[in-house]
């Protein structure tokens, strides 16, 4: 018999990253959702606790001219979600206000 030399790939999960929170630094996930037609929503998840979550939402929402809230979900804690695509908005905001560092924001989404 011939062996063959080769591996098949596996599924591969997008969230991975996200549930293992083995490394020393966590990570900032800014994902986008689309709703219904050209509405978006962005969320944004991985902040430390000991953040106060409606501080940053208020100065994002001043800074960006959007409105958002605050949502607490089971299984990931606390959640920010924006109006519109603020991906790009959302990692300067966090970098500038050194809540941070470019490595530890991921930005996910289309």
């Amino acid at each position: 018999m011939v062996e063959l030399d080769f591996q098949i790939p596996s599924a591969i999960d997008p969230f991975a990253e996200a549930k293992d929170s083995s490394g020393t630094k966590a990570k900032v996930h800014i994902r986008v959702q689309q709703r219904n037609g050209k509405k978006c929503l962005t969320t944004v998840q991985g902040l430390p606790k000991d953040f106060s979550y409606e501080r940053i939402l208020k100065d994002v929402k001043k800074d960006f001219c959007c409105n958002g809230n605050v949502v607490n979900d089971k299984e990931l804690g606390k959640v920010i979600q924006l109006q519109g695509d603020q991906r790009k908005n959302v990692q300067a905001f966090l970098v500038r206000s050194n809540l941070a560092t470019k490595d530890q924001i991921q930005i996910h989404g289309f």
